[in-house]
């Protein structure tokens, strides 16, 4: 498993594989995603605990983590976010490190995901993933990627 800020592991993973339960997330996609999503054999939901510093006791140890972020909503929400969304990519490339597809996506809208699979409002719908074996000829080719001296500074 690869780092995140002291350890914190904010990231929540929902994997809908029956039809029933991919069901419950169409009426949240933008109508781009429904029928790559309804035919994918599993989708991920990568989501954020807003209570995972409750976890640091176990997870971060040597140290009072924990105490940091009590009553600090602002820190809870960018920390569990960004680290959430760390993690999510990094399921994204171990999928795709043992062989599996991965169509990441944003196309929807949370309140609804939020409010269908996560209503005690603890855990938040960050981004949605596509994991299985595309149709080769039904696959987009890899789009072109900036340079490195177009994305990066070196001070």
């Amino acid at each position: 498993m690869g780092p995140t800020s002291a350890n914190s592991s904010p990231a929540r993973f929902v994997f809908l594989q029956s039809e029933a339960a991919k069901a419950r997330l169409l009426s949240a996609l933008a109508s781009p995603n429904v029928e790559k999503t309804r035919t994918a054999p599993v989708t991920m939901i990568v989501a954020w605990d807003t209570e995972f510093y409750e976890r640091l006791p176990q997870l971060f140890p040597h140290a009072d983590m924990r105490a940091y972020f009590v009553g600090n909503q602002p820190l809870i929400d960018e920390t569990a976010f960004r680290n959430g969304t760390l993690r999510g990519g990094y399921c994204v490339l171990a999928a795709r490190a043992v062989g599996l597809d991965c169509g990441p996506m944003s196309g929807f809208d949370p309140a609804k995901v939020n409010a269908e699979f996560f209503p005690d409002g603890k855990w938040k719908a960050n981004f949605l993933c596509n994991l299985g074996y595309g149709d080769r000829s039904k696959l987009f080719p890899r789009n072109p990627r900036l340079e490195f001296d177009e994305a990066c500074r070196v001070l």
